[in-house]
């Protein structure tokens, strides 16, 4: 899906993401958006260990 952006695209999209919430916001948006990530990967982790403990018995 995202393998068709590209450096350039990558760019583009950064500049708009500065002017549409400024850079005081940018870092706040970032740590929001990595721990909402590893919250995700977290809870993946423990549905797929689940069903393989559930596979197992």
């Amino acid at each position: 899906m995202f393998s068709n952006i590209g450096i350039p695209g990558l760019i583009l999209i950064l500049i708009v993401a500065l002017i549409v919430f400024g850079p005081s916001k940018l870092p706040e948006i970032g740590k929001a958006l990595g721990s909402s990530l590893r919250e995700f990967k977290n809870a993946t982790r423990d549905i797929v260990s689940d069903v393989d403990d559930k596979n197992k018995k």
